[in-house]
């Protein structure tokens, strides 16, 4: 049977909701790692514990918050702390296992930038900024990342660092006495990427379905590192997409203010 049709924002929506484990603690970013995050608990991890910045605690929202302060995520999560006893209790007491955030720019040892685009004092574009994106970046045992792969996202220098990735690559995270693994994986419209064990550099180790190589090198900013082996990242099931779209539509609805 031919696969469903699906777009490249499904299909890395999927890709990402499936790096998620049952029973994991995960401290979630609004926009794409949400909405995969959501995903996994509707679907393979229905006991995935997810917490936003603004201190819900296992929230299920039944559809996807606009902010950290939608009130969604407090009236259906298990608790509500507040945000010191987030960052101290639970970012920085080790009790988060997976940090999962979107990013403007990364560069190829998976720093973050979501501060500006251009000079800081004279941006072409002044991004939302860190939030709490630093401490997630810092304080989780490890760290996902989602973003459409171009050369304007993957870039070869960020304009700006705003959260920590595997910093100069190598040990140098490590050396900082940063806890945790860091980033882990980037997900994308194109694959996914995972830094390499020694240099932390990134590198391409899935291609998504119908996706040439030649795509993923040109939507990069440097020199992409390819795994000797890459392999191709199942399509959507027919589940996850019927679940996807469902989620998106109850969105779409309740920010309207439909019923």
């Amino acid at each position: 049977m031919p696969d469903a049709p699906y777009t490249a924002d499904e299909m890395m929506t999927v890709a990402a909701a499936r790096m998620l484990r049952n029973g994991t603690v995960c401290f979630v970013g609004i926009g794409l790692p949400s909405a995969a995050a959501n995903l996994a608990r509707l679907t393979h991890a229905p006991d995935v514990v997810l917490i936003y910045e603004s201190g819900p605690i296992a929230t299920k929202p039944a559809v996807l918050p606009l902010s950290i302060g939608d009130g969604e995520l407090a009236e259906t999560a298990d608790a509500v702390v507040s945000i010191p006893e987030m960052f101290a209790y639970w970012l920085q007491g080790g009790r988060i296992d997976i940090g999962f955030l979107g990013a403007a720019q990364i560069d190829r040892f998976v720093n973050i930038n979501t501060t500006v685009i251009g000079d800081y004092n004279t941006p072409s574009t002044r991004l939302p900024g860190a939030g709490g994106a630093p401490e997630i970046a810092t304080s989780s045992k490890e760290v996902l990342i989602t973003l459409r792969q171009n050369k304007r996202a993957f870039v070869e220098k960020l304009d700006f660092v705003t959260s920590a990735g595997h910093l100069n690559g190598g040990d140098s995270r490590s050396r900082l006495g940063f806890p945790g693994k860091g980033p882990t994986a980037v997900i994308t419209d194109l694959g996914i990427l995972t830094p390499d064990p020694l240099t932390k550099e990134l590198m391409l180790t899935s291609l998504h379905p119908r996706i040439a190589l030649s795509r993923v090198l040109d939507a990069t900013g440097w020199p992409l590192k390819v795994a000797s082996e890459i392999a191709t990242t199942p399509a959507p099931t027919a589940t996850e997409l019927d679940v996807l779209r469902d989620l998106q539509q109850r969105t779409a609805r309740a920010h309207a203010g439909q019923a």
